[in-house]
């Protein structure tokens, strides 16, 4: 008993220092070794949608991911959430390219929305505003000028698209999506909804012009994100079925299928602090606490913000915000290095995910016994986990 207390004392006298000296502003979050061979379960079949008393959902077999980036290399859609206006947004990619080194090749932008030039390439605006159901939630549709009422079809979001607390939006691309069917390019989906393609690529890029105001409205009970705003990629999987679903099986989401908060204010006593976190299954179990960034970026309540995430071609990932983040047609690799580059030491933070022993087979999909809830780091890396989710609390 005498050990185990001074363990704990220990480990939370740690947790304080890292508390008061250590999670601090940045202007660049940096995550290395990012990727591993796992596994997630899509859903295959849904059953009894509109009955609340007999709504349920199947999954299928383990489908295996691998490689750099992984599993967030899929497709994805992008998610925002006021208070948040948005100005402009941009989806690139390039051939090759790995943080702080330079090339020939540039970033091809995919796809694009300017608000004050009403513009957009490859962009289909959705939300949560179809039929309900009562383990799956709202179904994705079309949202109108406003990001928030039910459309008929694609409408381009207004140039004044300010959005609330809990109120949400999502960017999908303008490619549709195949019938509905495990195994398919989108696997299976609610009947009835435009169903879309998400961004793809292991090195991919997305940048965000937006403001993010302090909320204006009186905080009460009927709020559950009250000025908690946010920007994140989601496996497009998890919207096409159920985002929040009163079911794990109504979404790869709790078997790891990937998701990665690029801005997002966690909590009411932080609430001008971005973090960014993967909730992701390497070297964790806690899925929704995720895994962390170590430092915050500061949110700019008072003026526009420029920035966005970089995925490279080594497994690393850079969440920055810059004002001379630029949004043209095409952007030099020397330039992205460049504008990386910028930030000093003291500005960036740096950590590197745990490293997970599994390889996916080559010639099935199916599981071969790899376990997601092992665990797979060591103590260390639970202590630092722990350290980051008590200074999240302890910090001032």
């Amino acid at each position: 008993m005498i050990n185990s207390a001074l363990t704990i004392s220990v480990v939370l006298c740690c947790c304080l220092a890292v508390a008061r000296g250590q999670v601090r502003a940045f202007d660049k979050i940096t995550f290395s070794n990012v990727g591993f061979a796992g596994t997630f379960q899509p859903v295959s079949r849904f059953r009894n949608i509109g009955d609340a008393d007999r709504c349920t959902c199947e999954v299928g077999e383990r489908q295996w991911f691998s490689g750099n980036n992984a599993p967030l290399a899929d497709h994805v859609s992008v998610h925002f959430r006021g208070p948040l206006r948005l100005s402009q947004f941009a989806y690139y990619t390039t051939g090759q390219y790995v943080i702080g080194d330079d090339g020939t090749d540039s970033w091809t932008r995919r796809a694009y929305y300017g608000a004050s030039s009403q513009v957009s390439d490859n962009v289909t605006f959705m939300g949560n505003v179809g039929d309900n159901s009562s383990c799956l939630g709202r179904a994705l549709d079309y949202v109108s000028y406003d990001g928030l009422t039910k459309a008929a079809g694609s409408t381009l979001l207004r140039s004044d698209n300010y959005i609330s607390s809990d109120e949400e939006y999502a960017i999908f691309s303008n490619v549709s999506c195949p019938n509905s069917g495990l195994g398919r390019g989108c696997g299976v989906y609610r009947d009835g909804i435009p169903a879309y393609y998400g961004f793809d690529g292991e090195t991919k890029m997305f940048l965000f012009e937006f403001e993010m105001p302090r909320e204006t409205q009186t905080n009460s009970s009927s709020f559950s994100y009250y000025d908690l705003p946010a920007i994140w990629l989601l496996n497009d999987n998890i919207p096409r079925t159920s985002q929040y679903p009163s079911n794990a099986n109504c979404s790869c989401w709790a078997s790891g299928c990937g998701e990665f908060d690029i801005f997002e204010v966690m909590n009411g006593t932080q609430r001008d602090n971005f973090y960014s976190t993967f909730h992701t299954f390497q070297g964790i179990e806690d899925l929704g606490t995720g895994i962390q960034s170590y430092g915050y970026i500061p949110r700019d309540t008072q003026n526009t913000m420029r920035g966005g995430v970089v995925f490279d071609s080594d497994g690393n990932v850079a969440t920055f915000l810059s004002n001379s983040t630029q949004f043209g047609a095409n952007i030099s690799v020397s330039d992205i290095s460049s504008l990386l580059a910028d930030f000093s030491t003291s500005q960036s933070y740096s950590s590197a995910l745990a490293s997970i022993s599994g390889t996916a087979p080559t010639t099935t999909s199916r599981s071969s016994g790899f376990a997601l809830t092992e665990k797979q780091g060591g103590l260390w890396y639970y202590l630092f986990t722990l350290c980051t989710a008590i200074a999240h609390i302890f910090v001032i």
